[in-house]
């Protein structure tokens, strides 16, 4: 039983060989049916999993063109946003094995950790709905002897960014205009975490107006330009202000840095926030921003200014100044026992009243929705257990699953935004029939549900507790649900009361 959402989120898959593109829409089926189970579990027999296997081994599928499709369909669902925030970021995807390693896998760090990186470009209404990934770019490093401090040194100040990793930031951004100027009529934002705060970023998204707008969690404290003689530039030294930033403080009254003259600005107002418990991801780590902290609500005070952003020294090629709105959300009495929350945002949207500055903040808060989507496909795709010998093979595969991550957050995510509407927007008659029957222990009503309860049953199969005052479903609870919805459907169809109608009328 082909799944009709992956007919219609494949009919402009384009491999060059028919019976490859009717193989990946069966794939993506099965796999999408059962995100959980093994590659053999999912296909169901030999056959079809000796079929599966053959298709990620074929010369002519790689991860670009398996994706491609989607990317296609997830520009049709752009197209009717008024606003859409394409969030960008990094994931390891570990492939590390206990005996013969992936060949073709990199090293993930000074470690013996093993695997590939991925870097997508994902979509998102304003409320955090999914609608697609965009772009994506899959990788695994070179096996090459780790340089000493010196040498690594060296690369970072006098390598051009071109050549380095980090230069997919700006590449992303790139795919991220070339999307705006396919669909003049919706505004994108593009939205990235601290590791973008890169000044060739904010060139880059400064260098065509407006097209798109951008949000980065600034990351470093950056010099501000200074008129020439000024006596305020007396505190930043030229080496300093080379590297955006200052070793040494100001000798005057008057802030010079980014952070320091963004906490003499006035406050706008004071926010709200859920702030989310995160563990260290090794004992040493020292920086701030990856400190352990629980779980709370914080009350901040929100700060926004207009500055502009002194170049930093490049060997090989002179930067402009960049003017930025920059918006500084600072927790106002955080617990004496854990980090503080403090987030610089540097952004390309209007910050003239409070309600805009608020509006900075719901966009950037929607980011959190790519950490999810990472999790949903390495716990509930385990994308990392698949079982590949080369990397050529995996990447494919990981297409395949990052379309099935999107499906899932998808069905997640619109029955918050659709709450009303019915369930036959989403799911098949023998999909909703039978969950139903399952859960209810009754027989279907005529009408169907609304996609709110339809999902929560669904979500019950997975282990959600449905009760009147609950809080809607997580990813979690759904894509185990939605596993198990499949084996019924198929049940449902094949010796269910429709099929038995079937049987009497032939």
């Amino acid at each position: 039983m082909l799944a009709p959402w992956a007919m219609d989120e494949m009919k402009d898959v384009q491999l060059n060989d028919k019976r490859l593109n009717e193989r990946l829409v069966e794939v993506l089926s099965q796999l999408g049916g059962r995100p959980t189970s093994s590659i053999p579990a999912a296909c169901g027999g030999y056959a079809e999993t000796a079929a599966a296997y053959r298709f990620f081994d074929n010369k002519k599928t790689n991860f670009d063109n398996v994706l491609q499709p989607h990317i296609e369909a997830t520009r049709r669902r752009l197209a009717e946003q008024e606003v859409v925030l394409l969030v960008q970021d990094t994931t390891e995807i570990d492939l590390t094995r206990p005996a013969e390693q992936v060949a073709g896998a990199g090293p993930l760090d000074d470690g013996p950790r093993r695997g590939a990186f991925l870097h997508p470009l994902a979509a998102f209404t304003r409320d955090g709905t999914p609608l697609g990934t965009v772009h994506a770019t899959a990788w695994a490093r070179d096996d090459a002897p780790p340089p000493s401090k010196l040498e690594r040194e060296h690369r970072r100040k006098h390598t051009p960014i071109e050549e380095k990793e980090s230069h997919r930031w700006v590449q992303a951004l790139r795919h991220a205009r070339e999307e705006a100027q396919r669909a003049p009529q919706t505004q994108f934002v593009c939205i990235a975490d601290s590791e973008a705060d890169i000044y060739e970023l904010l060139a880059e998204a400064q260098s065509e107006a407006g097209r798109p707008d951008f949000i980065v969690r600034a990351c470093q404290d950056r010099a501000l330009l200074k008129e020439e003689n000024s006596p305020e530039n007396a505190g930043v030294s030229d080496d300093a202000a080379r590297d955006g930033g200052a070793a040494s403080p100001p000798s005057d009254d008057a802030a010079t840095l980014l952070r320091d003259q963004m906490l003499t600005r006035d406050v706008l107002f004071t926010h709200t926030v859920k702030v989310r418990g995160r563990q260290a991801k090794v004992a040493c780590e020292t920086r701030g921003r990856r400190q352990p902290r629980t779980s709370r609500t914080a009350e901040v005070e929100v700060r926004a200014a207009t500055l502009t952003l002194r170049p930093p020294w490049r060997h090989d090629r002179k930067l402009p100044p960049v003017t930025v709105n920059v918006v500084l959300v600072r927790e106002i009495d955080p617990p004496a026992d854990d980090v503080p929350v403090e987030w610089m945002l540097l952004t390309s949207l209007p910050i003239d009243d409070a309600d805009a500055v608020r509006t900075v903040i719901q966009y950037y808060c929607v980011r959190w929705m790519i950490e999810v989507f990472f999790r949903t496909l390495k716990s509930g795709c385990r994308v990392e257990d698949r079982r590949f010998e080369h990397i050529d093979r995996f990447l494919p595969c990981l297409a395949v699953y990052l379309i099935v991550t999107w499906r899932t957050l998808f069905v997640c995510r619109l029955g918050r935004e659709f709450p009303d509407i019915s369930c036959e927007a989403v799911f098949e008659p023998s999909e909703w029939k039978a969950v139903y029957h399952v859960v209810h222990q009754q027989p279907p009503p005529p009408d169907p549900p609304t996609l709110q309860e339809m999902i929560r049953l669904v979500a019950q199969l997975g282990g959600y507790v449905n009760r009147p005052r609950s809080d809607e479903p997580g990813p979690q609870t759904v894509w185990l649900g939605l596993q198990r919805t499949h084996d019924m459907a198929l049940c449902w169809e094949t010796f269910g009361p429709e099929a038995r109608k079937q049987e009497v009328l032939v």
